[in-house]
């Protein structure tokens, strides 16, 4: 489980009443067994049953992606980031989500907190700057309403002569925050699944890799011209690794993916290094330690995770990198890209991450420009769906995932 969930119960917000939870009950991975060996497929044997492509709506409607905010963006859980962002009390970062703006911090008793970035007065934005560091408080920049960092109204001038006024009656709009491995989720939902049910299939499944004690490298950010299904879509299958990426099928075979996860929110496996080569970099070569305890079979794969709706998570022996992808419009999204190493790796100039970083960023650009080039081309009014290869079936579930998702919205907007 979580760092924060074993050291900070999480607080959420009823009926504006901050109330703290017992921790949950340590879980077993998904279909945990003792002694149980992990099950893997080829991505040829996951039935996809004749599927297609999705419509040509589902890439440029703007009422498609409204309703993917509200039906996904807004009900399930998001990454967000790494708990180092906020490290120290007061440490905080603002994570936009669709129209709305998070603010991430942690309190003076260093619990993480999630708020609505708005004055319960008027609603003034709180704080512009992306990151920061509080001193005690937040004070709205308009007229100086100062919030605790725990959310409380502790100072509104001149509201002696507002009939009935409580402080207590406006604490900040709280959101829903949970650590997980290191990397911090919000929801944004009055009333989400638990984060240890949803996040069930995961618990424990990467343990091995270290990755709550891992430190960030270096992080880019993206702006691509296409819409965040496309980067899923593309993200979940390598058969088009041969022509698209010559120096990553030069390391890893394109058709050499088993995956363990094969259907719902979360879908992945691995893909094997080719022998003479330790790691994807540049060089070929290992770029850092190994990030953790890892059994001998993985010291030849590199893991591939879609974790719906918004994260990519991709461990290497000796480096883990992780996307997040936030909506902007049907044809752009926003997207961040993390890699995370070993701290002896970063402490030691013998080591070099770059090679890594390089190589995915590299990578990264080809794809995007890839999906930018699939977005030009869906948007043509002479786009049909075409069918999916059977070396295409974790999009496959992914677009069952978004469809599923939409729910009932789904008709409406099949109507229209």
């Amino acid at each position: 489980m979580g760092h924060y969930l074993r050291h900070h119960p999480p607080v959420i917000r009823i009926n504006t009443v901050f109330r703290r939870l017992e921790p949950p009950a340590i879980l077993q991975p998904y279909g945990y067994k003792e002694g149980m060996v992990t099950q893997f497929l080829k991505t040829t044997q996951i039935a996809i049953g004749g599927a297609r492509t999705l419509p040509r709506r589902y890439y440029v409607a703007p009422e498609v992606l409204a309703a993917e905010f509200e039906q996904i963006f807004m009900r399930r859980w998001l990454c967000v980031g790494r708990e180092d962002q906020v490290r120290e009390p007061g440490q905080y970062f603002l994570q936009q989500v669709g129209p709305e703006s998070i603010i991430v911090l942690r309190d003076k008793a260093g619990v993480l907190r999630a708020y609505y970035n708005v004055c319960r007065h008027r609603g003034t934005r709180l704080c512009e700057e992306h990151t920061g560091r509080f001193s005690e408080t937040i004070q709205c920049p308009y007229h100086a309403w100062t919030y605790s960092l725990d959310g409380r109204l502790i100072g509104a001038p001149s509201s002696g002569d507002i009939e009935g006024f409580s402080k207590s009656d406006y604490p900040l709009h709280s959101v829903w925050i949970q650590s997980w491995e290191g990397f911090l989720f919000v929801n944004l939902a009055e009333d989400p699944e638990a984060f240890s049910e949803a996040y069930q299939p995961l618990i424990g499944r990467f343990s091995r890799f270290n990755l709550p004690n891992l430190a960030v490298a270096r992080t880019i950010e993206y702006d691509v011209r296409a819409n965040w299904k496309l980067l899923f879509q593309n993200y979940s299958e390598c058969y088009h690794c041969g022509p698209v990426h010559p120096p990553l099928a030069k390391l890893t075979p394109p058709t050499s993916g088993e995956n363990d996860l094969i259907e719902g929110p979360f879908t992945g496996g691995f893909m094997v290094i080719n022998e003479g080569h330790q790691s994807l970099t540049m060089s070929g070569r290992s770029c850092g330690l190994m990030v953790g305890d890892l059994p001998e079979e993985d010291l030849n794969r590199v893991y591939y995770y879609v974790i719906f709706p918004n994260m990519l998570l991709s461990l290497h022996p000796d480096y883990v990198m992780f996307h997040t992808l936030w909506p902007e419009a049907p044809d752009r999204t926003r997207i961040s890209c993390s890699w995370l190493f070993h701290p002896d790796t970063l402490n030691n100039p013998e080591h070099n991450p770059e090679d890594g970083i390089q190589f995915w960023d590299m990578t990264n650009r080809q794809d995007w420009h890839i999906c930018e080039q699939s977005q030009l081309g869906v948007q043509s009014r002479a786009y049909r769906p075409g069918p999916y290869s059977k070396r295409e079936s974790l999009s496959v579930q992914f677009d069952r995932e978004v469809l599923k998702s939409l729910g009932s919205a789904r008709a409406q907007l099949e109507e229209d």
